[in-house]
């Protein structure tokens, strides 16, 4: 039952509530709160927070080389020559935000937008693979580092591209142990992720 069902709420307070338990990791309850903490909210802040959303969705766009998120085409990591030729796969641009806060890799990224689950209905076609594919085409990388999750679908993913890029005679890595099984790459820490990627190994 959402909340919106409830003749005790106002409606807009409840489309609030409906809007927020939209969002990844958001239950009922805790969308609830957050709709009643915007209530008593000034309103700059609600306004403030408003204002944000729309400016994401209006300025915001994918790099048409590494559909990394960004403000400018190419993104900032593409346009910088100063990056060697060593191509990173991930699954999500928060990824790219934990690799590069190792500072560790010196190389460009690839953002797959999500890992392979037929569970879920997601197959190559709903990923970035066929752009992978002409950019390690293209540009003639020396490696292709598959930084996928540790998880079921992100190991599955990283199987399904190594049978595609092997015969294209790229040398493909997996980052080492280190990182937690199942665990993602947002979530790990800066020193842990660093390691991850000086001792990847050969998929």
């Amino acid at each position: 039952m959402t909340s919106s069902s409830s003749g005790a709420t106002a409606r807009p307070v409840a489309r609030l509530i409906d809007e927020f338990a939209k969002l990844p990791g958001i239950g009922p309850k805790t969308a609830s709160r957050l709709a009643y903490f915007l209530l008593r909210a000034s309103r700059e802040d609600a306004t403030g927070l408003a204002e944000a959303i729309l400016e994401v969705k209006e300025r915001i766009r994918l790099c048409s080389v590494c559909f990394n998120t960004t403000e400018a085409d190419p993104c900032a990591i593409c346009g910088d020559p100063r990056r060697d030729t060593t191509i990173c796969v991930v699954e999500e641009p928060l990824d790219v935000v934990a690799l590069e806060r190792t500072g560790q890799f010196k190389g460009r990224y690839h953002v797959l937008h999500g890992a392979l689950s037929p569970v879920e209905g997601i197959g190559p076609d709903k990923l970035k693979v066929q752009e992978l594919l002409g950019r390690v085409r293209t540009e003639g990388p020396d490696e292709v580092i598959v930084a996928t999750n540790l998880d079921l679908p992100g190991e599955a993913t990283a199987t399904y591209l190594h049978r595609l890029l092997v015969p294209l005679g790229i040398n493909v890595t997996r980052p080492a142990s280190g990182l937690p099984v199942g665990g993602d790459l947002e979530y790990a820490d800066e020193v842990t992720l660093g390691r991850a990627l000086l001792g990847r190994r050969a998929l």
